[in-house]
């Protein structure tokens, strides 16, 4: 793997394959061990960002490193990050919402808020051609979340 620095770097190239590259390699570091974790504040500036595909690699960032978070991090910042549920661009939106079952898996003392913002999403604000893409995505993602919380679905 190339230097984590460098990779964060790469992570606002306006290359957005290039972009894409090291997010990939990050999301993969994050598997294997807490390396990654230390750039969580970063990851947190980037749900911030004017531009969606940096918002989009910020969430799936955070996500994949809650295994590693001992530090209750993403506990500080779930209201910002489920804020993101239905973000501008529905895209943004459904990469969130498909990565909250693995915030859910290793921080279960969230699955409430997260129940509660998926329950509470509206997808008409999207184009129709996005909308049923982003319901089905809350739709599943509330049940794999219910299972994890031993909870019944009431999707």
């Amino acid at each position: 793997m190339e230097n984590a620095s460098e990779l964060i770097n790469g992570l606002f190239d306006k290359n957005d394959k290039a972009a894409y590259k090291c997010l990939k390699e990050l999301l993969s570091a994050s598997e294997k061990d807490s390396d990654i974790y230390r750039f969580f504040d970063t990851f947190t500036e980037m749900i911030d960002n004017d531009n969606s595909y940096v918002r989009t690699r910020g969430l799936l960032l955070i996500s994949a490193n809650a295994k590693w978070d001992t530090d209750f991090k993403i506990d500080e910042i779930i209201d910002k990050y489920l804020s993101h549920v239905m973000d501008d661009k529905p895209i943004t939106s459904r990469q969130c919402i498909k990565a909250l079952p693995n915030i859910a898996k290793y921080k279960p003392d969230l699955i409430d808020d997260i129940l509660s913002a998926l329950k509470k999403s509206n997808p008409q604000q999207y184009a129709d051609s996005m909308r049923s893409l982003v319901y089905n995505d809350i739709k599943a993602a509330l049940k794999i979340i219910s299972e994890i919380g031993g909870i019944g679905t009431s999707a």
